[in-house]
């Protein structure tokens, strides 16, 4: 996924109201970017951490800027993350049509956003002649409390836990249903379910895959200068150490 214009760079103020957040560019203009993230953000919205916005030239929009990227240090090195919740999406998409995912290669069609299930939307859906579907499902992951190990979700997600029980549906009736973890971050080496953060949409996860549901994690490069684009897979760990 390329970035339609030059990101422009500053420094965290304050993050608020959950779609707000102040920063000061590097020009010394303080402005403020609509942040496309419900979720709490924990680790990544301290004032004085480096940011990179987008800006639109919608005259209707009444933020000109959106938060897309910011830099953190767990003790490893700075790293870039993307925090951006509307992307995943499109980064999946386009990965799939590239080539980039192999687990969702030989499908003849995609189409995105189709209606399914008990009043829900499945973020893609594959299409071939001579195979059952398969509905994709993508979460986009940040979450990071040790260095290496990137988690979901980040607070307590009752969406998340009914789009599982949907897939397991899909899966229990001859279709292929996969779970898609986007982590938006190069720092990243694992990843696990936060269960502490959400007990019950942990138990939704154990209960899909023994219904059937495929996990698929894949870890992102970001660049503010080019983009963000699917990496590697990532191994999936029960606890956070990596011993």
């Amino acid at each position: 996924m390329k970035f339609t214009s030059p990101l422009v760079q500053g420094r965290l103020l304050q993050r608020y109201k959950r779609f707000l957040a102040d920063v000061e560019l590097d020009s010394g203009e303080t402005v403020t970017a609509h942040c496309a993230n419900p979720g709490s953000m924990i680790g990544l919205k301290e004032p004085g951490l480096p940011v990179w916005l987008s800006r639109s030239d919608n005259p209707n929009r009444k933020l000109k800027f959106s938060w897309e990227l910011l830099q953190v240090d767990l003790g490893a090195g700075p790293a870039l993350v993307g925090i951006n919740t509307s992307h995943p999406n499109r980064i999946v998409a386009e990965a799939v049509m590239d080539g980039k995912i192999p687990e969702l290669a030989g499908y003849q069609r995609q189409r995105r956003e189709v209606k399914y299930g008990k009043n829900s939307r499945i973020d893609i859906l594959l299409e071939s002649d001579n195979a059952p579907p398969c509905y994709v499902e993508v979460k986009n992951v940040h979450l990071m409390r040790e260095a290496g190990f990137a988690e979901f979700p980040d607070s307590v997600t009752a969406r998340g836990a009914k789009h599982l029980d949907e897939l397991a549906d899909m899966a229990t009736h001859g279709a292929r249903a996969v779970m898609m973890f986007l982590v938006q971050r190069n720092d990243a080496t694992r990843f696990g379910l936060a269960a502490d953060m959400d007990p019950h949409y942990a138990e939704r996860y154990h209960a899909a895959t023994t219904a059937g549901v495929e996990t698929l994690v894949y870890c992102c490069t970001l660049d503010p200068r080019e983009g963000i684009d699917i990496d590697r897979t990532l191994p999936i760990c029960s606890t956070k150490t990596n011993s």
